[in-house]
This record gives C-alpha cells, sequence and structure tokens, in this order.
C-alpha cells in the first residue's frame, strides 16, 4: 500500500513562473481645467491631487493611479526670462539622465505641437529604474510642464512593463491635449 501512493520522480516537471493577471479599466477621460495656466486630458480612473508636500509649489499636481500603485508627478513653472527658461531644461535633463545608474537605456524624443504651441522631450528610460517616463512640455516663452512616472514598489520593470505601457497611453493623450490658458 505504501508504494502505491508514491509516484516515480521521473514524472516531475516545473511549473512555469505566473503573474498576476492586471485587469486594465476602459480608456475614458475627463478634462482637467482647474485654475492652473494649462489645461489637458487625464484618464477617469486616476485622480488628480494637489502636490501637498513641502516641496509642491503653486500648480503641481500629482495624477495618481490607486490600482496600480503609481502617479504622475507634474510640476510646473513659469517662465520669466531666457535663463529661468536654459535652466528648467537643463534641470529635466539631469532628472532624467540621473538614473543612468540603473537604467539600460534613455531614448529621448522629441513633442512638437506647432498648432497647441505645445513642445518638449519624452524620455523613455529602459531598466529598474525609478522612473521609467519623462517628459517635459513648454511653449518656449511663458509655461514649462514636466512630468515623471513613478511607482511605489521596487522598480522591477518586467513585472510593471503591462502597466507602463497602459499608462504611457495616458500620458500620450495628456500631451495631445494639453492646452496653455495664458497664450
Amino acid at each position: 500500500m505504501l508504494f502505491a501512493s508514491c509516484k516515480s520522480s521521473s514524472d516531475y516537471a516545473p511549473k512555469p513562473r505566473g503573474y498576476f493577471k492586471i485587469d486594465f479599466p476602459e480608456k475614458k477621460y475627463t478634462s482637467f481645467t482647474n485654475i492652473t495656466p494649462y489645461s489637458f486630458d487625464y484618464p477617469n480612473y486616476a485622480k488628480m491631487y494637489l502636490d501637498s508636500t513641502e516641496r509642491g509649489r503653486p500648480n503641481w499636481y500629482n495624477l495618481t493611479y490607486p490600482q496600480f500603485n503609481a502617479r504622475i508627478h507634474l510640476s510646473y513653472y513659469p517662465i520669466n526670462s531666457e535663463a529661468d527658461f536654459n535652466e528648467l531644461i537643463e534641470d529635466s535633463r539631469k532628472l532624467a539622465f540621473k538614473h543612468t545608474v540603473k537604467a539600460t537605456g534613455i531614448d529621448e524624443g522629441t513633442i512638437n505641437i506647432p498648432e497647441n504651441n505645445v513642445y518638449g522631450i519624452y524620455y523613455t528610460i529602459a531598466g529598474n529604474t525609478a522612473s521609467s517616463t519623462q517628459f517635459l512640455l513648454t511653449d518656449s516663452t511663458k509655461n514649462f510642464l514636466r512630468g515623471a512616472l513613478y511607482f511605489n514598489e521596487k522598480p522591477q520593470a518586467d513585472s510593471i512593463q503591462p502597466v507602463v505601457d497602459f499608462i504611457k497611453k495616458d500620458i500620450d493623450r495628456l500631451i495631445k491635449t494639453l492646452r496653455w490658458k495664458n497664450n
């Protein structure tokens, strides 16, 4: 009886690695038209919060994705001079390339939407970095908006990639619908 209940060890096969199933919500958008100098569309399944941290400034917001434990930090700066503009561009570049230590690559793309007076740079950062996507948007004279996607988890690029791809579509929509109110 003891021998009948034992199986041969030659029948063993390792189980494939499994991942949690991610249910993505349907893409629906609403307009963010607060008292800020800018407006854009953002997804209904995300929440906009004023950045209330001690480092937060006027017109800084966090677009949070509670179901994905993620947020897009949006920081706005008025441009007061050419020196301000150049400093903001350089600071944004430094913040993106700060991830070089852990990044396996950083791609830089240009954003050019002249009909909305929106120009900028889109950074895609590969690897196990704190931020996989960053961007800056400007009209080059009065307005500057920087965005960075963060997850409140230890970065594991292979695990969060489907969510990053999903949120990148929302970032693309934000960029395409951005309007400056003081132009």
